[in-house]
């Protein structure tokens, strides 16, 4: 398909609401993904299946055990743009990684795992209030990791979620990997139980008032990114001296590749690595990236020596901004919470 073909059809996909673009599991690459999963269950003896269905973003409300899945998934053409607008789409494994995940949920509500004596003494509170900004420890050995942005210390419930998933990944070695972890215990616990729990579910509703299965999301697909995370900031301004730093005038270095041109080059690099280390999500550092960018553009300036240097030098300034952000949601939020 040609960009102009491309762009006529982005156009006419972007102004239809979700609801009316047929979505749906059977056929879809999410019906392929959902079989693997189901594979990997039957592996661990575990016959129950969790009811995968379309909607607005990867989750398993609380208490319900259903798995929604992003509905751009169910279309290739909306991948395209979602990858155009996020940067990326989720392969195959990273996919697989979220399944995992949420089957961890699924199982914890279907069977009221978290309701046992000894859960709170591995996991943690399971009652404890939900808070999306979350302190974290990279270096910690208590948690698995496996989804990016050490999920695991979020909540108790994401928590067991994320050993879960660990645990039912295929041909991982987690006994050797997580040897003299504190997070083996809990992996430990959590082979012990799943050999427990027959195959049928004490808790097994179908989607309740806080799920968003696909034919209910009457809003359009521009809508939909329209309501996407966003970094932040008020004023791009305020990065210009840390900008100037980091690069050079045009008058300075009029042979230099635009500094903008050259973020956007490092994109793709930078919001893997920053995701990773500093546990926020890929929108809101992509948001950074082209909010430096656009300044850069403004103040017209350009790369110039060793680019293994600047990119360093890069990487740790976003690093600060980021965790910067981060520090301030968790301290906005204690805060709140002590004032109600």
């Amino acid at each position: 398909m040609d960009q102009t073909t491309w762009d006529a059809e982005r156009a006419q996909l972007l102004g239809r609401r979700i609801s009316e673009l047929g979505l749906a599991v059977r056929g879809s690459r999410v019906e392929a993904l959902a079989a693997r999963l189901h594979e990997e269950l039957s592996a661990r003896d575990i016959s129950f299946r969790p009811t995968i269905y379309l909607s607005d973003e990867w989750g398993c409300p609380d208490g319900t055990p259903v798995i929604g899945v992003p509905f751009y998934l169910a279309d290739p053409r909306l991948e395209r743009i979602e990858a155009e607008h996020a940067g990326s789409v989720e392969s195959d494994d990273e996919a697989m990684r979220y399944l995992r995940h949420e089957a961890g949920h699924a199982i914890n509500y279907a069977f009221r795992i978290h309701e046992h004596p000894e859960f709170s003494g591995l996991f943690g509170d399971y009652g404890r209030p939900y808070e999306e900004s979350y302190a974290l420890d990279p270096l910690s050995r208590d948690y698995v990791r496996h989804i990016l942005g050490w999920y695991a210390q979020k909540h108790p419930d994401e928590d067991f979620a994320e050993t879960f998933a660990v645990w039912l990944t295929p041909d991982t070695a987690w006994r050797a990997e997580y040897q003299e972890w504190g997070a083996l215990r809990k992996l430990e616990w959590v082979d012990a139980r799943m050999g427990e729990h027959g195959s049928t579910p004490l808790s097994s509703p179908g989607l309740s008032d806080d799920d968003v299965p696909v034919e209910a999301m009457e809003w359009t697909v521009a809508e939909h990114y329209a309501d996407d995370d966003r970094f932040p900031v008020l004023d791009g301004r305020q990065f210009d001296g840390d900008l100037r730093r980091l690069f050079a005038a045009r008058s300075v270095a009029p042979d230099g590749e635009p500094a903008a041109t050259w973020i956007m080059r490092h994109e793709g690099e930078l919001v893997a690595r920053l995701t990773h280390w500093c546990g926020s999500s890929p929108s809101i550092v992509r948001a950074l990236m082209r909010t430096l960018a656009s300044r850069s553009a403004a103040l017209e300036l350009r790369a110039f020596g060793l680019e293994a240097s600047t990119l360093i030098e890069l990487t740790a300034f976003s690093t600060a901004v980021v965790l910067h952000w981060r520090y301030r949601a968790l301290s906005s939020n204690h805060t709140s919470r002590s004032v109600t």
